[in-house]
């Protein structure tokens, strides 16, 4: 099964597992570490980013290094635009009321 990537970061724990693996790969041992949960629980944390295709696994020696995707990160990037552009508009509109107010108590 297929899973979507908007399931893979709903869950707190994936998205701090997408945090700590953004600047430098690191074996599941690593991972585990920064949480207070089995390695097994990370595992399945870490099967599902890779089923998302938001991590991928690189065997170095006997290890297995995980690593952020970052093309398949736009893709979230680029649903959350439409919402940035949003709020964007009406934050430059709340300016232009309050620049008018500021200008009429004058």
């Amino acid at each position: 099964m297929r899973r979507d990537i908007f399931q893979a970061v709903a869950d707190p724990t994936r998205r701090a597992i997408i945090v700590l693996i953004a600047l430098q790969a690191m074996t599941p041992n690593a991972i585990a570490e920064n949480f207070n949960t089995t390695r097994q629980a990370v595992s399945k944390h870490l099967r599902i980013l890779t089923e998302c295709e938001l991590v991928k696994q690189e065997q170095k020696g006997r290890e297995i290094y995980y690593s952020l995707e970052i093309d398949k990160m736009k893709e979230i990037d680029k649903w959350i635009e439409q919402f940035r552009k949003i709020w964007e508009t009406r934050f430059n509109q709340l300016d232009d009321v309050l620049a008018t107010l500021k200008k009429n108590e004058k």
